[in-house]
């Protein structure tokens, strides 16, 4: 009879612990974190997996998807190299109306690189990403917050906490490298007779650069690039207008909207200032936020109605 008083006890026993979990000892640090292991059974405090974030000490599976933020960012950073090509691309040929091809080039192949970086992220073969939520401008930077305990040793959790907003920038900018240079010489070559070998020379340094700019300020890129966008279309349509050859308001609006190429520069800055905006407020509330897109235009139009009082012609040496 005690045997059996003994298998019962310990049946019930079991019973009321199976649903209790048993939580790990808490880890040192931001980032360090445990792995479960087996039931009831954790590693030691370390770096989590990639594609994982430690919560309350143990690693879990990131499952979330990017919200609109997040796609705005990698939008932005995308744009970003299609812009340096093309500018470079008219940067370095005088004659401007053979350079449509190239211009076509460029937005090819990186639409090419968007493609396949996402078709080779996780989940594999398709164009959506499983990623894990930001939080703070830290979780860019885990490198910095290796915790060291009791001042002896270093804990390495050195790990992509923003999985994989990181990472997934500089494998784009090195496929539009690789596309670059399978199509970009032959169709230089082919049909532009070779006037693309300068823009292809300066896109051999500036998507290394980015690359470099991406790995050391891609947190302050993330939570400022908003503003930046906004600021720069503000500067570089100001400076598109002004190099407009002109001596009325009718020549400059005359000029801007039956010149193909400048009409379409203009157009790049209000969709760009718009998209900045759009970054900004995430349309969150569309009722407010739907009018304020109409600002894009406003940097024109107060360029052109202000023009005549700015005109260095207009002005009188004072004697």
């Amino acid at each position: 009879m005690a045997c059996v008083k003994t298998i019962i006890v310990t049946f019930i026993t079991g019973i009321a612990f199976a649903d209790i979990v048993i939580q790990p000892d808490e880890c040192p640090g931001m980032y360090c974190g445990r792995m479960n292991i087996g039931p009831a059974r954790y590693s030691d405090c370390g770096a989590c997996p990639r594609g994982y974030q430690a919560e309350n000490s143990v690693c879990g599976e990131c499952t979330s998807s990017p919200d609109l933020y997040d796609w705005l960012y990698l939008g932005f950073m995308a744009i970003t190299s299609i812009l340096l090509h093309c500018f470079f691309i008219d940067y370095t040929n005088v004659k401007k109306e053979s350079l449509v091809v190239l211009h076509l080039s460029a937005v090819v192949e990186s639409v090419m690189a968007a493609i396949l970086t996402l078709l080779l992220a996780d989940p594999l073969g398709s164009l959506s990403l499983r990623s894990c939520p930001v939080a703070r401008l830290q979780d860019w930077y885990s490198m910095l917050y290796n915790p060291s305990p009791n001042y002896t040793t270093t804990l390495h959790c050195t790990q992509e906490i923003v999985y994989p907003l990181y990472t997934i920038v500089m494998i784009y900018y090195a496929f539009s490298l690789v596309f670059m240079m399978c199509l970009r010489p032959f169709i230089s070559y082919q049909f532009v007779d070779c006037l693309g070998t300068k823009s292809i020379y300066a896109a051999l340094y500036f998507l290394p650069i980015l690359i470099v700019v991406q790995a050391l300020l891609a947190g302050l890129l993330y939570y400022s690039f908003p503003y930046i966008l906004i600021i720069v279309t503000l500067i570089t349509s100001a400076v598109h207008l002004f190099r407009t050859v002109h001596s009325s308001v009718k020549d400059l609006i005359k000029e801007n909207l039956t010149d193909a190429r400048r009409l379409i520069i203009l157009i790049c800055h209000w969709v760009l200032h718009g998209y900045g905006i759009i970054s900004l407020t995430e349309l969150k509330n569309p009722e407010l936020h739907g009018p304020v897109l109409l600002l894009v235009f406003c940097p024109t139009v107060f360029y052109v109605t202000t023009t005549k009082f700015t005109n260095p012609s207009n002005l009188q040496t004072a004697e």
